[in-house]
């Protein structure tokens, strides 16, 4: 049953800036300090409800001299930003399974301009996530869970994972697109699978969306209109391999008056032009393609870009010998 049409303005909607996390995938994280808190100040402007400011990864496993300060998320970084966050937007981080030290890095809420952590995880790796989502709940966290590469998954499996995560503290859920494969008519089914248990532990759905095959706002409408409320972006579309759903095309379809697309075209115009004409590399291209239909990790098609290779057909053929 549709929870919407396309005129419609539901209160439940938050849309989520990931452009910093996702978009530090194209960069190693190095946005200068003016670039975020140009895009913190135009988040909030535009009427975007959670930014998301980057991984909180361990400085055991990445050497932080390799990679700029967002993939990290230090508490201190943070607030040099945003102080006391004195907005109606709320700061998110992300933490990989098996990449970050929860218990050490991810202390109470009480000390940290963090209000949401959002865990992402495996099909294999569950019962790391719901000890995650249980230790930032404690800290007095809002939570999410993204289960990645599902495109990969049995439904059973995909199943098996929302009972257990239903029964978690988390606050949201997401459909992850990782490999920019869905079409609209499956994200709509698994919209369907997940708010089945999301009604049934009351628990919101989001959606993160890649755009390999230029469905990532398709796809995200299209969740939307099914009920799923948490809607992840990007500024330009801004992130790994093909990027994102874009800001500006989300926040410019969506009918409540709070959202402004304006700050976002600002932020384009002033930084996101100039990223790309100094070689970060993103967005919809034809080796993406290649790998969304195929159903396969755009790292194949990340390498083929970077070495500015035009020989689609043997791409092709190399993703077929592949299976």
């Amino acid at each position: 049953m549709s929870k919407g049409d396309l005129l419609s303005v539901r209160d439940d909607i938050r849309v989520v800036d990931a452009t910093l996390r996702d978009g530090g995938l194209c960069n190693d994280f190095y946005f200068t300090d003016k670039f975020v808190e140009d895009l913190y100040r135009n988040n909030i402007n535009a009427g975007v409800d959670y930014m998301e400011f980057g991984y909180k990864a361990s400085k055991d496993m990445f050497n932080p001299d390799k990679f700029g300060k967002w993939k990290f998320c230090d508490d201190e970084d943070i607030r040099e930003i945003v102080g006391e966050n004195d907005s109606p937007m709320k700061i998110a981080v992300m933490a990989d399974v098996g990449r970050c030290d929860y218990k050490r890095d991810i202390g109470p809420k009480s000390e940290s301009p963090v209000d949401m952590v959002r865990i992402a995880t495996y099909i294999n790796t569950i019962p790391v996530a719901v000890d995650m989502i249980e230790h930032c709940n404690k800290m007095g966290y809002e939570t999410s869970i993204n289960i990645m590469a599902v495109s990969k998954n049995r439904t059973e499996d995909i199943r098996a994972a929302l009972d257990i995560f239903g029964k978690t503290p988390v606050n949201c859920i997401y459909i992850v697109d990782s490999y920019g494969a869905f079409y609209p008519e499956q994200i709509r089914s698994f919209a369907q699978m997940y708010l089945e248990y999301g009604e049934k532990y009351n628990k919101h759905i989001g959606i993160h969306a890649h755009n390999n095959q230029s469905l990532a706002f398709a796809n995200t409408i299209d969740a939307l209109q099914e009920g799923v409320s948490y809607l992840d972006c990007t500024v330009n579309g801004m992130g790994r391999g093909a990027g994102n759903c874009q800001s500006e095309l989300l926040i410019g379809f969506l009918k409540n008056p709070k959202y402004m697309v304006e700050p976002i075209l600002d932020h384009i115009e002033k930084y996101m032009l100039a990223l790309k004409a100094d070689g970060v590399k993103w967005g919809f291209d034809i080796p993406y393609i290649l790998t969304g239909q195929r159903n396969s990790h755009p790292r194949t098609a990340m390498d083929f870009v970077k070495a500015n290779r035009t020989d689609y057909k043997n791409l092709r053929l190399d993703l077929l010998d592949m299976e």
